[in-house]
């Protein structure tokens, strides 16, 4: 199983919806530099606390960009 059917059935058991190409794209260059950073483990829990707090990613990842580094 690769990572966007893994996705899909992960979003649809949980009852949320899988991202589009754009938002899967933005997700991981978030991912990205919150891990290039910081250490590996900020990535996943940068997308959650976007996501938690309702940021648009585009504006998410911009704003990863200007901390640390």
């Amino acid at each position: 199983m690769n990572d966007r059917e893994w996705l899909s059935q992960f979003a649809a058991a949980i009852g949320g919806r899988e991202p589009t190409d754009d938002e899967y794209e933005t997700l991981l260059a978030l991912a990205g530099e919150a891990a290039h950073r910081s250490v590996r483990t900020a990535a996943p829990v940068a997308c959650w606390v976007a996501g938690a707090a309702g940021v648009p990613l585009a504006q998410a990842l911009e704003t990863a960009k200007t901390i640390g580094g």
